[in-house]
Order: structure tokens, then C-alpha cells, then sequence
């Protein structure tokens, strides 16, 4: 597993570097120069930062990890529990509702640019412990706001505090594991984090009973505190080569956002699984109440179901796209199924469709995980030395969705006059059906048929793969991607020379034939002819010598016809025979 953060075989296996060539022709010199022992050194480094058993990883550096993401989708989801108690305590509308939550994903998405780069650079541990620090500081603000202002700061400062939980469990991922494994990966630190979102239903549910919400966020600060310090203290550091680091260096965020194959799969992605975290979040329980007439108790045995939906979709996911990949099935694929599922179950909850009420919202909940895919996806786009860069830019875009349909869904929602506390059903499904409309044209410009390149006269080389997976960046290659191209169109001229040069020797063969056929008739026709002449001639002569023996014969034959006339019919009876015929006709 070398190249890829991770070595599990024992040392004394691990194969040496091979020698070049002057060493092995016994140039002392070359083979001890201070530069190549300055290499060994570092690579010994390496592999000794390297050997670290996959049970090790786990423990060591996924769990810590997932308590972060955990804390994460917990702050995330619980705002639909206590969402009652804010309105009932602060008299807040749906709009204010609604930008109080999504001040979540906007601190969130502000952060996620620098982010990347930071976790690139300084490595995902310390990151994620300061950051989490901040998240603690941010629920006790919340945990004693007094007014609305108090709450959206303390929600801004939880969003940026978590704001890297997810992008530093992506970064340690794969710095850690190998590159056919990072889908696997993915999809178990998401679905262990996704945990979170159960707690956020019933179990919250049962803790707001006893303490209320203040002490709900008075015990989350403590627990993320915990979380920080664990991560601090127990992941080990990933020290990557200062070569990575400069290839790192010349892809930055700009070329992430120029690269065309980015905008292939942003769109889809942002708004699909950002209305996902936006739904569940926050609408899914105003839906359930005032459109499906649900009681509390249903409500939140409902969003109870829906977490595990999206804790269960998140393995499932990355499970069954390490299968299908395996079977040659790609991972854009997938991704297209699983977001088609969940625009079709909204299209059921926007036309009522008559179906069981839990079923739609499942799907839904499902395709929140949908990051499994996408950043899988990402990591086949681009090298490892950047991926905390092409991650913060793809979610930066997911946050900034859910931030906007939040908010969007409450400002439409409340254009409709509520009747004892509920607004109409039609308020609700306008505001659904405008964001499903903007998620399908996503979809269509994803499954949109693919531009024809340069590079579609020739396959896929392995090199490609094996750039990847040491860590190069595009312009790296860039010499090799211009002899690519040029022997592209090389191999196109050679085509199109070997057909001209076919036509060319099939028209040569045609006119040869055909002068074949020319001389061959030249030669042969004046004899032919001559016979024919010779033997007309013959024929006429003979014809004319004995044309009166053949005469003669003929009127022999008027008087004794051997087959027409029999000789034992008299001819007078013939005469008779004649004129009584003619009399019968008179």
C-alpha cells in the first residue's frame, strides 16, 4: 500500500529501492552522495510513518474523525426538534426560522475555500481540533442566548466551528487509505456520522423533556469539547514529501473551479444533497405537521426514521459503488441513480401521490449521503495533494444550497397566511416544486452526453492512473498530455493516408484490368473474326452447291409426305373432300 499514507507490511518485507544504473556498475561516488542519502533518509522516514496496521487507522485515526463529523450532523439536524420551543420562546416566522437554521450553512460555506487549503497545508488533525474548539464556544453562546441576534451568532459560530469535520475526515481518508478503497471508507465514516442525526430525533426528543434546549447545548458544548482534545491528542501526524506539497502548490482553487469535469458533477451534486440536508434539517417536520396532519410523537418518530435512512444509505452507498466499480460499473453512474430515486420521490410529495407518507421521505434522507459518491468521484479528478482543495470547492457548493433552499423554502412558505399556526399545503408544495425543478435541470446537464476530445483515437494509458496515485497534478503532465495529443493526430493523418493510399491501389488495379481486358481483345479479336468469316463463308459455299439436289428432294416430298400425307389415303378423296367444303360455305 505504498504511495497512499499507508504501508501494513512488516519492514523486513518491504521492497528496497532499486539501485540505478551507476550504482549497480559500483559507482561509489553516486551511490553515497549526500542527496540520495538525504533521500533514503526521508523515504525511510516515510515508511516508518507509514506502518501502521488498517485496525490502527481505525481506531486511530477514523473513529476520532467521526466524532467530529458525528457532532457535526447532530448541530446540523437538531434545530427541527427544538424548532417549536425557539418559535414558542422568541416568536420567530418561518423566514426568521429559516435564516436562524441556515446561518448553520452559512458560516459553513465561508469557510470551506480556506479550509481546503489549510487542511492541505497544516493536515487535518490540527485543523479539526481548532476548529471544534470554536464549535464548543458556539453552543454555550447559544446555549444562553437571549434574542434572535444572540441565537444566529452562536448558530454561525457551531456552523463554522464543524465546518471542517467532514473535509478533514475526507483529507485523513485519504491520506490514509488506498485509492480502491476510499469510496469504503467514505461511506463508513459517513454512515458512522450520520449518527448524529438519529440522536437529533428521538433521543434529543427525550433529553429536551428533562433539561430543555438550553442544557441540550449546554451538554453538546461539552461533548465537542471532548472531541477536539481527542482528536488533538490521539491521531497521529500525516507527514506528507515537500514534493507533494509543491505540486500541491499548482493546482490551487481556480483550477478546481475552471476544471470542466468539476462542473459536470457540481450542480447535480450541490442541489440534490444540499436540498437533502436542507429537507431533513429543518422542512420535513413542518410538512409532516401541517400537510400530512401528523401529532408530535409521529413528527419525530418520522425525522427518527429518516436519520437512519441516511446512516443506512451512506454504507449501503459506499458498499455497493466498491462493487459495482469492481464490475467495471463507474461511479457517475451511481451517483445518477441514487439522485434520480430521490427527484422522484419529491416529484411523489409535491403530485400526492398516493404512497405510503414515510416512503418519499426516506429517499430523500438518503441521498444526503450522497457525498460518498461525489467525493469519490472528486478524488479520481484530482490528486491527493489537492483533494482538501477540490473537496472544500465542491462543498462549498453543498452548504451554499442547503443554505439557500432553507431559506428560500421559509421566505415562499410564509407568503401564505397561516391558519391556527399551519400554513396551507399548497405553500408548501410550490416552494417543493420550484427547488425539484432547479434539481432536475441539474440532472439533465449531468446524464447529458459527453463532449468528444482530442484523446478519443486512443485509450485510457495506465500512466494516468499511476500519476494519480503518486500525487501529480495536471500541469505536471502537461509535456505528456501535448506528445499525447500530437501522436493523436499523428495516428489520425497515418489513418487517413492508409485509406487514400487503398483507394488509390484499388483505382490502379480497376485501370489495369480494364487495359487487360482492352489488349486481350485487341489481340484476339482479329483472329476470332477471321474465323467467323472463314466459316460463314464455308457454309454459304456449300449451301449453293447443293441447292438443286435439295430442291429436287422437296418435290418429291409433295408427293410422298412420309409422317403429314399418309401414302394409303387416296388423293381424290382429298379433292371431294375440298369441294364439298366449299359448297358448305357458299
Amino acid at each position: 500500500m505504498r504511495g497512499n499514507g499507508l504501508d501494513t507490511s512488516p519492514v523486513r518485507w518491504r521492497a528496497r529501492p532499486a539501485l540505478n544504473g551507476a550504482a549497480v556498475l559500483g559507482d561509489r561516488h553516486h551511490a553515497a552522495s549526500p542527496p540520495d542519502l538525504i533521500q533514503k533518509t526521508a523515504a525511510a522516514r516515510d515508511n516508518a510513518n507509514r506502518a501502521t496496521s488498517p485496525a490502527r487507522v481505525v481506531l486511530l485515526v477514523l473513529l476520532p474523525f467521526v466524532s467530529g463529523y458525528y457532532l457535526s450532523y447532530l448541530y446540523r439536524s437538531i434545530n427541527a426538534v427544538i424548532s417549536e420551543a425557539l418559535v414558542a420562546e422568541f416568536a420567530l416566522s418561518p423566514g426568521n426560522l429559516g435564516f436562524l437554521t441556515a446561518t448553520y450553512f452559512l458560516a459553513f460555506g465561508l469557510i470551506q475555500l480556506p479550509l481546503g487549503a489549510c487542511l492541505d497545508r497544516f493536515g487535518p488533525r490540527r485543523v479539526q481540533a481548532i476548529l471544534l474548539s470554536i464549535a464548543a464556544a458556539g453552543a454555550v453562546l447559544f446555549a444562553f442566548a437571549d434574542g434572535f441576534i444572540t441565537l444566529a451568532i452562536g448558530r454561525g459560530l457551531i456552523g463554522l466551528g464543524v465546518a471542517g469535520a467532514l473535509m478533514a475526515g475526507l483529507k485523513a481518508i485519504v491520506l490514509w487509505f488506498r485509492a480502491e478503497r476510499i469510496a469504503l471508507a467514505n461511506g463508513w465514516f459517513i454512515m458512522l456520522g450520520a449518527l448524529g442525526a438519529v440522536t437529533a430525533t428521538a433521543p434529543a426528543e427525550i433529553v429536551l423533556a428533562h433539561v430543555g434546549w438550553r442544557g441540550v447545548f449546554a451538554v453538546l458544548a461539552a461533548v465537542t469539547g471532548a472531541s477536539a482534545l481527542l482528536i488533538l491528542l490521539v491521531v497521529p501526524e500525516r507527514r506528507q514529501s515537500s514534493d507533494a506539497g509543491r505540486e500541491a502548490g499548482g493546482l490551487n482553487i481556480i483550477a478546481v473551479y475552471r476544471d470542466p469535469r468539476f462542473w459536470r458533477l457540481a450542480p447535480l451534486s450541490a442541489s440534490c444533497i444540499g436540498s437533502a440536508w436542507a429537507l431533513q434539517g429543518l422542512w420535513a417536520a413542518p410538512w409532516l405537521a401541517d400537510v400530512e396532519g401528523f401529532e408530535r410523537p409521529a413528527v419525530v418518530a418520522y425525522l427518527f426514521v429518516m436519520a437512519l435512512a441516511l446512516s443506512a444509505s451512506a454504507l449501503l452507498l459506499g458498499l455497493g459503488a466498491n462493487r459495482l466499480r469492481r464490475n467495471g460499473i463507474p461511479l457517475t453512474q451511481t451517483l445518477s441513480v441514487a439522485t434520480g430515486i430521490s427527484l422522484i420521490a419529491q416529484l411523489a410529495l409535491v403530485l400526492r401521490w398516493p404512497v405510503p407518507a414515510w416512503l418519499p421521505w426516506i429517499a430523500i434522507a438518503a441521498i444526503g449521503a450522497g457525498t460518498v459518491l461525489s467525493y469519490a468521484i472528486l478524488s479520481e479528478m484530482f490528486p491527493k495533494s489537492a483533494s482538501g482543495r477540490a473537496n472544500g470547492a465542491l462543498n462549498l457548493l453543498h452548504v451554499t444550497a442547503a443554505f439557500a433552499v432553507q431559506y428560500a423554502i421559509g421566505l415562499i412558505v410564509q407568503q401564505w397566511p397561516a391558519e391556527a399556526g399551519h400554513y396551507p399545503e399548497e405553500a408548501y408544495r410550490t416552494a417543493f416544486g420550484l427547488n425539484l425543478a432547479l434539481q432536475a435541470a441539474a440532472f439533465l446537464w449531468f446524464i447529458r452526453p459527453e463532449r468528444k476530445t482530442a484523446f478519443q483515437h486512443l485509450p485510457a494509458h495506465p500512466i494516468h492512473a499511476l500519476a494519480s496515485s503518486l500525487g501529480l497534478v495536471p500541469a505536471a503532465a502537461l509535456s505528456y498530455a501535448n506528445a499525447r495529443h500530437a501522436w493523436s493526430l499523428h495516428m489520425v493523418r497515418a489513418r487517413a493516408q492508409q485509406q487514400a493510399w487503398r483507394t488509390t491501389a484499388f483505382a490502379s488495379f480497376t485501370v489495369s484490368a480494364l487495359l487487360a481486358l482492352s489488349l486481350a481483345s485487341t489481340v484476339l479479336g482479329s483472329s476470332v473474326t477471321a474465323g467467323m468469316v472463314a466459316s460463314a463463308h464455308a457454309v454459304e459455299t456449300q449451301s449453293f452447291a447443293n441447292f438443286p439436289a435439295r430442291l429436287l428432294r422437296r418435290f418429291d416430298a409433295f408427293d410422298h409426305p412420309p409422317d403429314v400425307v399418309p401414302a394409303s389415303l387416296p388423293l381424290g378423296h382429298l379433292r371431294s373432300l375440298s369441294k364439298e367444303a366449299s359448297h358448305g360455305d357458299d
